[in-house]
């Protein structure tokens, strides 16, 4: 590529990723060269900042319409800018968590690595948002996945995080390995690895000949995303890895690396397989023939997530699988896609709250669990006393995310049941799972509740709240409650910028 070419391309749509990019290099060039008397707690300051000034030139993007750059290797449409603010805006919260984490022992000497080991994952994720092509899409999930199996051993003289680890590494690897070999047969079939000209060419004449090998990579490619967002039954590494990982970092992977998960999820699902026909003759879609499929990753998960979730006594685990959960839920909306009725809308929403959420509610986590060096549910017991801030902070995050009215997890599950049920044929077995299961759910969200309301301390020691932890309370408590009450507030905006994301099949 001559000098010429390179400077005429809009190198602007990349702004946001460059940022995180170059960010990420100085905090690994500084941390190399700072000397090790030097505390790297203040460099949380600068990742934070980088975070900050990404977003700000994303939303400079928002006018900018669609773009396609490097060969549609690089893709700027609706679907990438909506999902870059979701990603963002964990991102930032999860870095103010990590400033104020202060475990016992095996953190504090790798502190520098976090940081720009967490912008290599978010750097990552964002590629994957703007994929137009299976290279840069394997490219983008590799570089998450390869910088989270670092922090989730970060604690190094700590056995559990170390098992961890070594169960993330090793599901991961196995995860790449049904991915790569779903991309490898779509590839193959097609000759191209443009998700565009995959798209048309399964939409051809090639689709009648190869019907049942672009099933197979299908079915491949759900297989191994399906362990990145921990879906039943492959989320066997969840618990293990939520509980021995550092807490921010247990943050990071539930809500940023989900979020980065259903991405590349979604982007593959409809840019190759939206136009396909279902069967020779053409009468039925692609999605009408195979989402049965989803839909019963969909049940089986929601199923699973919330009844291991009753006996669970580590605050962690029990995260994992109400996290495995929520993967459930939203796979309803992924499951009931057709031609007419994306739910993006639905999808989008319930990422922006599940972050705000569950990254408020591991805020509070983390603060409690570090105290008492213990990760026992009974260490919540009589927090309204000792805190009540605090306390009524996590009750909010709880309420969300068990679904009550008044709150941004209810509105969440009420668009994608609504949707669920606005089909043409509705998906009234998914549904029902999905009313069962949120009422299972209580029954763990509200023994939490119990524990801080109705139960005597351990301790009559009071919690002093740091900064960091301070705001990410306040931001995720105010956008929680805000989106439950006034949900127009992200919707409008939404369907303002994006309209109905027809940009993503956009050639």
């Amino acid at each position: 590529m001559d000098m010429k070419t390179m400077l005429s391309i809009e190198w602007g749509a990349m702004a946001p990723e460059l940022i995180i990019l170059g960010v990420a290099t100085l905090l690994s060039i500084m941390d190399i060269f700072m000397p090790k008397t030097i505390n790297r707690r203040s460099l949380a300051w600068m990742a934070l900042t980088g975070i900050l000034l990404s977003f700000i030139s994303l939303i400079g993007l928002l006018d900018n319409g669609f773009v396609s750059i490097l060969g549609d290797t690089f893709r700027l449409d609706s679907f990438a800018i909506a999902f870059k603010l979701i990603l963002l805006a964990g991102a930032a919260l999860v870095i103010m968590l990590a400033h104020s984490y202060e475990p016992k022992e095996g953190f504090n000497e790798y502190r520098g690595e976090f940081y720009y080991l967490f912008l290599a994952a978010l750097l990552g994720s964002m590629i994957m948002a703007s994929s137009g092509d299976l290279i840069t899409l394997f490219t983008g999930l590799e570089l998450l996945s390869i910088s989270s199996y670092i922090l989730a051993g970060m604690r190094k003289k700590n056995v559990r995080s170390n098992e961890s680890a070594m169960k993330y590494v090793i599901n991961g690897g196995i995860s790449t390995a049904f991915t790569l070999f779903g991309m490898s047969y779509l590839y193959g079939i097609t000759g191209s690895t443009s998700l565009q000209e995959i798209s048309n060419a399964m939409s051809g004449p090639v689709q009648a000949d190869f019907r049942y090998l672009f099933t197979l990579a299908f079915l491949m490619i759900v297989v191994g995303l399906s362990f990145k967002i921990a879906t039943a039954p492959f989320h066997m590494w969840a618990p293990d890895v939520y509980q021995g990982a550092p807490t921010p970092v247990t943050a990071f992977l539930s809500t940023v690396s989900k979020t980065a998960g259903f991405i590349i999820l979604l982007r593959i699902l409809l840019s190759v397989y939206y136009r396909a026909p279902g069967d020779a003759e053409g009468i039925y879609l692609f999605f009408e023939k195979n989402g049965v499929y989803l839909s019963f990753l969909a049940g089986i998960t929601m199923i699973i997530g919330n009844v291991i979730a009753l006996r669970q006594r580590n605050i962690k685990r029990l995260f994992a699988y109400s996290s495995i959960a929520h993967a459930g839920y939203l796979l309803v909306a992924v499951a009931v896609l057709d031609v007419n009725n994306f739910l993006f809308d639905a999808i989008w929403f319930y990422l922006f709250a599940y972050v705000l959420m569950n990254i408020g509610a591991f805020a509070v986590i983390q603060l409690v669990s570090d105290r008492a060096n213990s990760g026992d549910i009974a260490e919540f017991a009589g927090l309204y006393k000792r805190s009540p801030f605090l306390a009524i902070a996590l009750a909010v995050f709880l309420l969300s995310l068990a679904g009550i009215p008044g709150t941004a997890g209810f509105i969440g599950k009420l668009n994608i049941f609504l949707g669920a049920l606005s089909q043409v044929q509705g998906h009234y077995v998914l549904a029902s799972i999905m009313i069962g299961t949120t009422v299972v759910s209580y029954y763990y969200y509200f023994g939490i509740m119990t524990q801080m309301f109705f139960r005597p301390s351990y301790s009559t020691e009071d919690f002093k709240v740091p900064a960091g932890i301070a705001a990410v309370l306040g931001i995720a408590g105010i956008g929680t409650v805000m989106l439950g009450v006034a949900p127009n507030l992200a919707l409008d905006f939404l369907h303002n910028q994006f309209g109905n994301f027809s940009d993503i099949l956009k050639n």
